[in-house]
C-alpha cells in the first residue's frame, strides 16, 4: 500500500505542536498549523515565529497558519493532535466532522483520560470512529525547543500498519530529526503517558537536594513501573528498553527543560500546587492528572506502581515529597 501524505494539518500551536509542524514543513510537507489564538497564528503567518512558546526560534516561511479549523483540515492527507491529552476528546469533537475520512490521524499527546482511562489513540477511534490501522503514535524525547533549535534526535512513529507508520515517517524525517517505526502503539503509549509521572517524582527528590543516585534509582524503578504496567495491558516488553521508553524517560527525568521535572522541583521545595502551576508559567503537568489515570489502570490491571501513587498522594492527598521518599525506601526488601 503506497499511502501519500503531503498535506498536513497540525492542530494545536504550543510549543510541541509548533516543533513538529516545523519538522514537517522542513520534510518538505504542506503544513497548516491551527492555532486556538489569532495572535498566534499571525505570529506563525506573518513573522515566522511563536514567540510565547518558541523564543528566539525562526519557523520556515512555508508554514501556514490559521484559527480556523476547518480551513486547516480541508484536504489533509494527515491530521496531527498537539494538544493536551486531558482536553483532546472535547477538540475532537469539534473537529472530526471536518478531517477528511482516509486522513492519516497522528497523536503526539502522552497521557492516558481521566475517568475512561483510554490512551490517546484509543480516544482518537472513540471519537472518529476510525479504525485502529489509521491512526499514528509519535514518542520519543522530543524535547520541543531542543528540536526546534535543530539539534539532533529520533523518534518513534507508531503504527499497526507498519507501511501507514512507514509514510509518517517519511514525512517527518529531516536532517536533525530521525524517526524510527514500530507497531507496538500499546507499549510507545504508555512510556510517553508513565514518563511524565516519574519525571515528576525527580523533580521533587531534585527538589529535596538529592542527587544522581536518586536520579537512577527513580529512573530504573520507573522503568520497572512501566514494564510491569505494559506487560498487563499486552505491549512489548522490548519497547521500553527503547526511544519511546528509556529514552524518553532520561530526557523528561533529567532535563530542566522538561515541564514535569520542573513542576516536580517546585513542589519538592514545597510549593503547593497551586504555587507550582503559577511558577511554570500558569501550565499544569501533564503528569499531575496523569498520575491518577495510571494509578487507576495499574489498580485495575493488578500492578504494583508504588512512585506513580507517592506522586499521586503528594499531588492529592497531602503528602509530603519527604514523606514520599519515606514510604517508598521503606517498603518491604525484595529481589530486583
Amino acid at each position: 500500500m503506497t499511502l501519500a501524505v503531503q498535506r498536513i494539518a497540525v492542530m494545536g500551536a504550543g510549543s510541541w505542536g509548533t516543533t513538529f509542524a516545523k519538522v514537517l514543513a522542513d520534510a518538505g510537507r504542506d503544513v497548516v498549523l491551527w492555532a486556538r489564538r489569532v495572535e498566534v497564528a499571525d505570529a506563525v503567518a506573518r513573522r515566522h515565529a511563536n514567540p510565547e512558546y518558541l523564543p528566539g526560534v525562526t519557523l520556515p516561511s512555508s508554514l501556514q497558519a490559521t484559527v480556523r479549523a476547518e480551513a486547516a483540515l480541508d484536504g489533509a492527507d494527515a491530521v496531527v493532535f498537539a494538544v493536551p491529552s486531558q482536553t483532546l476528546r472535547d477538540n475532537l469533537r469539534q473537529w472530526h466532522r471536518s478531517i477528511p475520512p482516509q486522513a492519516t490521524l497522528v497523536s503526539l499527546a502522552k497521557g492516558v483520560e481521566l475517568g475512561s482511562l483510554k490512551r490517546m489513540s484509543e480516544v482518537v477511534i472513540d471519537v472518529t470512529a476510525v479504525g485502529p490501522d489509521q491512526v499514528v503514535v509519535v514518542s520519543g524525547p522530543n524535547l520541543a525547543l531542543e528540536i526546534a533549535a535543530e539539534q539532533p534526535t529520533a523518534s518513534v512513529v507508531a503504527c499497526i500498519d507498519h507501511d501507514r507508520a512507514v509514510a509518517v515517517q517519511q514525512a517527518c524525517g529531516t536532517r536533525y530529526f530521525r524517526p524510527y517505526t514500530n507497531t507496538d502503539v500499546i507499549g510507545c503509549e504508555l512510556g510517553g503517558a508513565c514518563k511524565n509521572v516519574i519525571a515528576l517524582a525527580c523533580g521533587m527528590a531534585a527538589g529535596l537536594g538529592c542527587g544522581d543516585n536518586t536520579l537512577a534509582t527513580l529512573i530504573t524503578r520507573g522503568l520497572a513501573e512501566m514494564g510491569r504496567l505494559g506487560a498487563a495491558l499486552g505491549a512489548d516488553p522490548v519497547t521500553f528498553a527503547g526511544l519511546a521508553g528509556l529514552g524518553d524517560l532520561v530526557a523528561t527525568c533529567a532535563s530542566p527543560l522538561s515541564r514535569n521535572r520542573s513542576f516536580g522541583y517546585r513542589l519538592g521545595i514545597g510549593d503547593t500546587l497551586e504555587q507550582a502551576q503559577q511558577a511554570t508559567h500558569g501550565q499544569v503537568a501533564e503528569g499531575v492528572k496523569s498520575c491518577l489515570s495510571i494509578q487507576e489502570l495499574a489498580t485495575r490491571c493488578g500492578v504494583e506502581v508504588p512512585i506513580a501513587d507517592g506522586v499521586r498522594r503528594v499531588c492529592y492527598d497531602g503528602q509530603s515529597p519527604r514523606e514520599m521518599a519515606g514510604k517508598l525506601l521503606g517498603r518491604a526488601h525484595k529481589p530486583e
